[in-house]
């Protein structure tokens, strides 16, 4: 399977929520959804932090040479 980059992972989250709002979803459904979203979002978090520290460790590296 295919890593996901952030923005496929945050489009992969809107296109949850949007199941998520249509009245025909069921209980079940719903959190399976929920779940799947959660995931995404927090693997999308994680990938923003992870190149938050490394453009902080770039910086560092300018400020060096």
């Amino acid at each position: 399977m295919k890593k996901l980059d952030f923005e496929q992972k945050l489009e992969k989250a809107k296109e949850i929520l949007q199941l998520l709002m249509q009245p025909d979803t069921n209980l079940s459904k719903s959190i399976s959804l929920y779940k799947k979203g959660k995931k995404e979002l927090l693997e999308a978090t994680k990938m923003l932090e992870d190149a938050k520290i490394e453009i902080k460790e770039f910086k560092k590296e300018d400020n060096i040479l």
